[in-house]
């Protein structure tokens, strides 16, 4: 494995964390300007989102967000690994860095978190970009992922032999030539022992396929949410070759918010921040233009 040194010079931001009742979290947080606050989803953490800060740092406040439990973030062992759990961290981080105008990145599970936090705090975001993810109780499970829910033998294997991240490395992309051993090294070196994989085998363990699950009732009320923050510029951004969050995830949300922006890349896989970094770079840019609608007054009875 490539040393930690490799990684690092991927990754060259200052560190900064928050401390919460029960655990530290880290962020980053470069620039200065409007933010663009980015949330990731499992397994990956904010070194994800490192070229968009690196793209964008000169003319926006980037604000990059490492669950607990993922990246650097502390690892507690008895923690409640949650949807809403991660939802309430991420307005904490908010309401502590006192951002506003807010314009929301989300990838993956950091689609229902950072959502999550839009419908908690509406006042404060400016416009949204959702790549790959889904925020409603999930209408399919692939078998892939199901293997690593099987009862003790899932979260063992996923903490084990790290059989999450690791795999993800080569199934969550397209453009495998993108994926060197810094970057392999990147992605995985939050994740280095059974211990520090906890969360990596919660998310997954906290996918609803019944109503009987908590985090069920949790999304499905965000579903039953999100039209209200159809006001904002969104933008929905797909790897088209993503067998995870497929594209009727993304037609899902179209029909939420029928006036959002919506680009996929055929050739890109659910990592598509990776496979196509230099083709998104001038989407945001244009995307960042544009204005919220007035938010229409509730006419007197």
């Amino acid at each position: 494995m490539a040393s930690s040194a490799d990684w690092r010079k991927l990754y060259p931001f200052s560190s900064h964390t928050l401390t919460l009742p029960d655990a530290r979290m880290h962020y980053v947080d470069e620039g200065s300007g409007e933010p663009m606050l980015m949330v990731h989803g499992n397994p990956t953490w904010s070194f994800y989102w490192r070229n968009i800060i690196t793209q964008f740092r000169d003319s926006h406040r980037m604000v990059a967000v490492d669950h607990i439990g993922c990246g650097l973030s502390d690892k507690p062992q008895q923690y409640t690994y949650r949807l809403q759990q991660h939802i309430d961290n991420l307005v904490a981080l908010i309401d502590a860095l006192n951002l506003r105008n807010i314009n929301l990145l989300v990838h993956d599970w950091g689609g229902a978190i950072g959502l999550g936090a839009a419908l908690a705090r509406p006042d404060r975001f400016a416009r949204m970009v959702l790549f790959n993810t889904a925020a409603f109780p999930p209408p399919y499970c692939p078998l892939r992922i199901r293997a690593c829910r099987i009862p003790l033998l899932g979260p063992w294997m996923v903490r084990t032999f790290n059989a999450f991240a690791r795999p993800a490395l080569t199934m969550a992309t397209e453009k495998p030539e993108r994926f060197t051993p810094d970057v392999c090294a990147g992605y995985i070196a939050p994740y280095d022992n059974y211990a520090n994989r906890i969360a990596t085998a919660r998310f997954v363990q906290d996918i609803p396929l019944s109503k009987s699950h908590p985090t069920y009732a949790v999304l499905e009320q965000m579903e039953q949410q999100l039209p209200t923050l159809s006001h904002l510029p969104i933008q929905l951004i797909w790897g088209g070759k993503d067998w995870c969050f497929r594209l009727e995830c993304m037609e899902r949300f179209q029909m939420i918010w029928p006036t959002a922006r919506a680009t996929v890349f055929s050739d890109a896989g659910h990592y598509v921040v990776e496979d196509a970094s230099e083709r998104i770079e001038p989407l945001l840019r244009d995307f960042l233009t544009q204005m919220p609608k007035p938010v229409e007054a509730e006419t007197p009875q």
